[in-house]
């Protein structure tokens, strides 16, 4: 049997190559790097941007009563491990808010593996918090009671039923299921991981919600700027804020918490679930007196870091599967000599690529960037841990910030390099402050080296030293580590199909009406035996030319469609069954 199964392999790749080959629109690799740049221009008949949605919009508006669970939302603690958090009671507004009390309402989720049996229930804790503005203009906020309740002694991939809430008042939600995620495996990824940047609450981000669930995804990676609540009141819901002009007398720019109310109440038809991971952006920061920062933020969302050694909410990391994800903040000191860079070389020196293969970072502003806006932005921060992260083997990096999509070439230190991470920004998922579009090798849109001041850390713009644009600060064309940008609307979809391949793609909003419609997709492809790391030693893989270890069950049977002529597509259909089921005779293959 073993002999037949390994004779069964080069016909397996060959299977493959050949579907790879006769495709329709066949998908590239990056294995076919660098690329020449390409930029697709803004469509002028489509809108720039969109208003925000009003507080009385049906998917903003408190729909329980009383103590009731609302803005139910799931995140990732481990394989085995799920936070749920929710919010009861009433936010206050005004200048005489009141807190509530935080243990007048239980923290309580029951839970099984049947619908309607919950064989465990769990506690947790409860806070409240407030922002505080002693302006004349501004209002003071106090929220609801946030609950955060963590399940543990869970089976990996595997499905519960969840009601959450207080069974003494009664008060108890609706029940909920989630899937935990696969164990760390070379073998076992997450289905769909879906990667929102910038998203706000306007009818471009009702669209890119509404696509995305077309798109079933497993998980979610929200890479920043989440509800825009700190925009709100000065925009009016519509166009560019004017702070100084609304508030002449206030220094602080006031956060209309109720926003972050509506959001997650948007959000709950997901989040109720699917775990969605989040990381900071710049709309985040909310300062308020006495400089506290960051405070929705870090009183609303549950995220692994005590479960993965930070000692951070703004900076943490976690495994799904075969993946370990690590999120870093870009608004805490990141420099080498500060606590994130210490926690972040610890990370990365407990990964075991043998288990977890691939390593994926994000945080929210881009290190690399060719658009106008933000441009060289947050080179302090790239020129601290750029050279760590290329040093471990980083192979997907997700920002947000500019509102439109980029992916670059391999690269490290603004150099194409076979060994360097794919860095992608996707941060247009619809907020309120429109797509960018102009770039900056544009004529006359090269901005100045004192623009794009980061609201944090220093300013470090430099002129390239070498290479097609030496001497300048701005490239006079797309430069070369650019593979593909795009001024759109969007969310992507990562899903990875083994230990060597990841197939990406761009899902624009434009397109969500056309079936099997999506703006740049590629496979990214890692090359451990090209690529030695300091970390634990990667899996050992044939050439990249080559595919023995792709799982065709997942890469063929689920991508055949999109991937072949319609007259080969029953051909491979059944070749793919046919896979499927010598796989399952011969666990080796995969």
């Amino acid at each position: 049997m073993k002999e037949d199964c390994k004779l069964w392999i080069p016909l397996t790749t060959f299977v493959f190559i050949i579907t790879m080959v006769v495709t329709e629109k066949r998908i590239p690799t990056t294995l076919e790097g660098p690329f020449e740049p390409v930029t697709r221009r803004f469509d002028p008949s489509l809108r720039r941007g969109s208003d925000d949605l009003p507080m009385d919009d049906p998917r903003l508006k408190k729909n329980v009563t009383s103590n009731f669970p609302e803005q139910i939302a799931l995140a990732v603690s481990s394989p085995t491990s799920m936070w749920v958090s929710w919010v009861t009671g009433d936010a206050q507004v005004g200048s005489n808010a009141t807190e509530l009390d935080p243990s007048s309402v239980a923290s309580e989720v029951w839970y099984g593996k049947e619908s309607g049996k919950y064989a465990k229930v769990a506690k947790g804790a409860s806070t409240v918090y407030s922002q505080l503005y002693p302006f004349e203009g501004l209002l003071n906020y106090t929220s609801g009671i946030i609950h955060h309740v963590r399940l543990k002694g869970l089976k990996p991939k595997t499905k519960y039923y969840y009601k959450c809430g207080d069974s003494s008042i009664p008060a108890m939600s609706e029940e909920h299921v989630f899937e935990t995620s696969p164990m760390p495996s070379p073998n076992s990824y997450p289905r769909r991981i879906a990667v929102i940047g910038d998203l706000g609450l306007t009818s471009n981000s009702t669209t890119t919600i509404d696509h995305l669930i077309q798109n079933d995804p497993s998980m979610i990676l929200m890479v920043g700027d989440l509800s825009y609540a700190n925009q709100y009141r000065t925009t009016g819901g519509k166009g560019a804020a004017c702070f100084s002009c609304a508030f002449p007398d206030a220094p602080i720019r006031e956060s209309y918490q109720p926003r972050w109310d509506g959001w997650g109440r948007y959000m709950e038809t997901l989040t109720s679930r699917l775990p969605m991971m989040v990381i900071e952006g710049n709309h985040e920061i909310e300062p308020q007196v006495a400089g506290i920062t960051f405070k929705s933020y870090l009183t609303r969302f549950a995220v692994p870091s005590a479960e993965s050694g930070s000692k951070s909410n703004l900076y943490y990391s976690f495994d799904a599967g075969g993946v370990h994800f690590i999120m870093l903040g870009a608004y805490v000191d990141y420099n080498s000599t500060g606590a994130q860079f210490s926690w972040l070389k610890k990370d990365l020196l407990r990964v075991d690529r043998t288990v977890t293969p691939w390593l994926v970072a994000a945080w929210h502003p881009p290190w690399y960037n060719s658009y106008s806006s933000h441009y060289q932005e947050f080179e302090c921060m790239r020129q601290e841990m750029e050279s760590i992260l290329y040093q471990y083997g980083v192979d997907i990096v997700f920002s947000g910030h500019v509102h439109a999509y980029e992916r670059m070439n391999r690269v490290y230190n603004y150099t194409l390099d076979p060994c360097g991470p794919v860095y992608i920004t996707v941060g247009d998922g619809g907020n309120i402050e429109k797509v960018d579009v102009d770039f900056a090798d544009d004529p006359g849109k090269c901005p100045s080296a004192g623009d794009n001041t980061p609201e944090f850390g220093g300013l470090c713009h430099l002129n390239f030293s070498s290479g097609p644009a030496k001497g300048q600060f701005c490239w006079n064309k797309q430069p070369e580590w650019s593979a593909y940008r795009e001024s759109s609307f969007g969310h992507g979809i990562l899903e990875v199909v083994n230990s060597t391949y990841a197939l990406w793609a761009w899902h624009r909003n434009q397109d969500i009406y056309k079936e099997e419609s999506h703006g740049d997709q590629i496979y990214i492809v890692r090359q451990p035996e090209l690529c030695s790391t300091v970390s634990k030693p990667s899996l050992l893989h044939s050439p990249p030319s080559l595919l023995p270890s792709l799982s065709l069950s997942a890469a063929c049977c689920h991508h055949h469609s999109q991937l072949m002529f319609s007259f080969f597509s029953p051909v491979i259909g059944v070749l793919c069954l046919f896979v499927t089921f010598r796989q399952s005779l011969c666990p080796f293959l995969s």
